[in-house]
């Protein structure tokens, strides 16, 4: 009986390598004949691939996304801050109607806009902000909601892939598209407090398209394999501190680089590039980091985000400047106070695997409001960088750049020569304009 049990089991298992081997040859011979057989050859493999590829709707992009955390129009700062706080996003939906109230014509109801931590950060750190940090938190959310048109964009759940690519080319950051509901999520939205017109909504951003591209990578061959210098993505436009200048003057820059999706580059004197001040890790940030913003020059501020809040000698020299331009009233609106130990373990250096470089998990300072953890500690689950920029060469291939970028969650990746000064930027944007060029040359 044993050996007939071993023969079975020997049986499948042979079967199961034949089928693996199989199928390993032949996507070996598509690859190869991809990559290195005749142009018409090439063309008749990739088009069913490319054709299958382009029938893909967004809905199908947004499987298992979570539904949008929203609030109304009408909310306050105040509101929107809570909000953040307990939320598992980094950024909330702004919607032109009050999502609580179910009597609303489909027409009223749509998503305008977005913020995050960092909205806030900006706006308390502008100068007649700075001496009413109480009154900013009862101004309308409104004034967090960025100029720029466009940036949110509504779509339906059956709009195609290259039409998502559009509009994020035309500069949508977020497509809003409703969730195609089944019994049992139309069960759980009874107890839902973000349902809008009738269905809930996520979105989809640039690094969920470029996720969804590169699970089929293999169809664009060989650019994926070209250099990004060889592509001509490098942007030599960026944003840019000295890391001695304070961060005071940067906060337009800050507030630019959110909207682009970028970051501000913290180099020295001779433009090599020492770190960075990412919307990404501000997002992570609590409201109380406007106080080091407005004090401290970039050097120090990369400090301050380092060790998940300030160092004693830091947190000495933002009360005393603080004091010096009669700001106090940040001082009350919010106080130093001492959070768990484990505060210094939350912020990870995202291209290191040294234990040893991580900050020792000893109680360290950091702002919060009303004695409460700060908003760092509240997402010790999520992974949230240093202020080291994440870089790669001009020599770099495609897709070993997306793959840079997608691992550490940024839409960008700084392009650095070998003695480290900058060359440029690279971003999501940038490869989504040589994907569609070569999805224009198949359609």
């Amino acid at each position: 009986m044993a050996s007939t049990v071993a023969e079975r089991g020997r049986i499948v298992w042979r079967m199961r390598l034949h089928s693996a081997f199989r199928t390993a040859l032949a996507c070996a011979i598509v690859n190869g004949t991809t990559l290195y057989g005749p142009e018409s050859l090439r063309t008749q493999i990739k088009f069913p691939a490319f054709s299958r590829l382009l029938s893909y709707e967004v809905a199908d992009l947004c499987l298992g996304k979570p539904p949008l955390a929203s609030l109304p129009v009408s909310a306050t700062v105040g509101d929107a801050l809570a909000a953040l706080k307990s939320c598992e996003d980094n950024f909330i939906s702004v919607w032109s109607c009050d999502h609580s109230k179910n009597n609303l014509n489909s027409n009223e109801c749509f998503c305008i806009g977005k913020i995050c931590m960092v909205d806030i950060i900006c706006y308390l750190c502008e100068e007649d902000n700075l001496f009413s940090p109480s009154l900013v938190l009862n101004s309308p959310v409104s004034v967090l909601l960025s100029k720029v048109k466009g940036l949110v964009r509504h779509v339906g759940p059956s709009s195609s892939l290259l039409e998502a690519i559009d509009l994020i080319l035309q500069g949508a950051q977020n497509l809003v598209v409703p969730i195609r509901s089944n019994s049992k999520r139309k069960q759980l939205q009874k107890s839902s407090s973000t349902i809008h017109n009738g269905c809930e909504f996520c979105w989809l951003t640039q690094e969920d398209v470029i996720r969804f591209l590169l699970s089929s990578i293999g169809l664009f061959s060989p650019i994926p394999t070209l250099s990004i210098d060889t592509l001509g993505i490098i942007s030599t436009e960026f944003l840019a501190i000295s890391y001695h200048s304070p961060v005071g003057a940067a906060v337009g820059a800050i507030s630019r680089s959110l909207v682009e999706q970028t970051s501000v580059a913290v180099v020295d004197d001779d433009g090599i590039l020492i770190g960075e001040i990412s919307p990404f890790i501000l997002t992570a940030c609590d409201e109380g980091v406007a106080a080091a913003i407005v004090t401290l020059s970039a050097g120090d501020l990369m400090a301050y985000i380092d060790c998940g809040g300030p160092p004693e000698e830091i947190s000495r020299v933002i009360k005393a400047r603080l004091k010096e331009r009669n700001l106090e009233k940040i001082l009350d609106q919010f106080i130093m106070t001492t959070s768990e130990p484990h505060i210094a373990t939350i912020v990870s250096n995202s291209s290191s695997s040294s234990d040893d470089e991580l900050p020792s998990p000893t109680t360290t300072t950091t702002f919060s409001r009303s004695g409460r953890y700060s908003r760092s500690s509240s997402y010790s689950a999520r992974m949230v960088r240093r202020a080291e920029a994440i870089v790669c060469r001009p020599g770099s291939s495609l897709v070993a750049v997306m793959v840079q970028a997608i691992a550490h969650r940024v839409n960008y990746v700084w392009v650095i020569e070998d003695d480290c000064s900058v060359v440029g930027i690279v971003t999501f944007y940038n490869m989504l304009e040589i994907f569609r060029q070569n999805l224009e040359s198949i359609v």
